[in-house]
């Protein structure tokens, strides 16, 4: 797949583009059975759950965790982790209602300044990464311990401040009185809309070519002209970006928390294998990654519906990373 992917880049054959993508399709596809099978169990239990207005509030909840896979998928298609995201969330919901302080006037300026806030601190990993050498499972769990000591010291472990009601609007409002659905979740737009894009970015812009050859076999990429530390920097920056857009829709129908992010980080490494990014690089898929945080949001529903404790919910996610990366180690093994 490495040497598949540099040869891509440097202009090979459409017939060997052609049986990438198969291939993709082939290893992507079980997520959405499974997806199906669980909505169908789902709807065995609660019979209204997939008309339009509950299922798409559903969505809208779903919608944080699947922009965080998204930002996780560029991530891990580079070769590299990204362990901060869960503690940036953080930062975005305590900082905002802070600076807000219920002033809807103020949102227009937080917005941007909490975008700049993530693409730094994607930037930072990603050059304490790629320039110092240092593992990107250590350099983001620095990360991860930076941000939350600083939201921990600036709040005292007691996040003060509001959220406006302009910026809330992103996660818990929508377009209402629309025909047969009823009412259009902004969130469920915004994640239409960051989903097309970042799904353009990998699969069919020359960013994600390069991504894919960085992530694949970084000599060869090199070989190609590939800036392997830039590309994989961007990545960074990426997810990042996309942890901001996730922690304005949490603060949106959550509301402020001092742990509105923990645990997300893992959450969003778990369903981007679910769906098939192979961790160590090189290979993925941002709608099957997308598809398999739905399938993990489907499967905490479906076991709250059946009163299964919540504490378990880390157990399963504990079991999916092992098992999906497992398979996937077996099928390259075989295939």
């Amino acid at each position: 797949m490495s040497d598949r992917t540099a040869s891509t880049y440097e202009g090979a054959p459409s017939v060997s583009r052609r049986g990438r993508y198969l291939n993709t399709l082939l290893s992507t596809a079980p997520i959405f059975v499974v997806l199906a099978i669980i909505l169908f169990a789902i709807t065995f239990v609660s019979p209204f759950f997939l008309q339009p207005p509950i299922f798409l509030a559903f969505i809208m909840r779903s919608a944080p965790l699947m922009l965080l896979a998204a930002g996780a998928t560029f991530v891990l298609v580079s070769g590299e982790f990204d362990l901060s995201v869960g503690s940036l969330v953080t930062v975005v919901v305590v900082v905002a209602a802070r600076l807000s302080e219920g002033d809807p006037s103020r949102t227009w300026w937080i917005l941007p300044l909490l975008f700049g806030i993530g693409a730094v601190v994607g930037l930072v990993n990603g050059l304490v990464t790629t320039r110092l050498g240092v593992p990107s499972f250590i350099a983001t769990l620095g990360m991860l311990l930076i941000l939350s000591g600083a939201v921990f010291l600036w709040t005292e472990g007691a996040p003060t401040g509001d959220l406006a009601e302009n910026f809330r609007v992103f996660g818990r409002g929508g377009f209402d009185d629309v025909p047969v659905i009823q009412s259009l979740p902004y969130a469920v737009i915004l994640l239409l809309v960051f989903g097309a894009l970042a799904t353009y970015l990998l699969h069919r812009a020359d960013f994600g070519r390069k991504l894919f050859a960085a992530g694949g076999n970084p000599r060869a990429a090199r070989l190609s002209g590939v800036n392997v530390p830039n590309m994989r920097t961007m990545a960074f920056v990426l997810s990042g970006l996309a942890a901001v857009a996730a922690g304005i829709m949490l603060g949106g129908f959550g509301g402020i928390s001092a742990e509105a992010g923990v645990g997300l980080e893992f959450e969003a490494i778990a369903a981007a294998v679910l769906g098939g990014v192979v961790l160590g690089g090189g290979r993925g898929s941002m709608a099957a990654a997308m598809a398999g945080a739905l399938t993990l949001e489907s499967l905490f529903t479906l076991m709250n519906l059946l009163g299964v404790p919540g504490a378990l919910e880390d157990v399963v996610q504990g079991v999916i990373i092992i098992g999906a990366v497992a398979f996937a180690a077996f099928r390259n093994r075989t295939g």
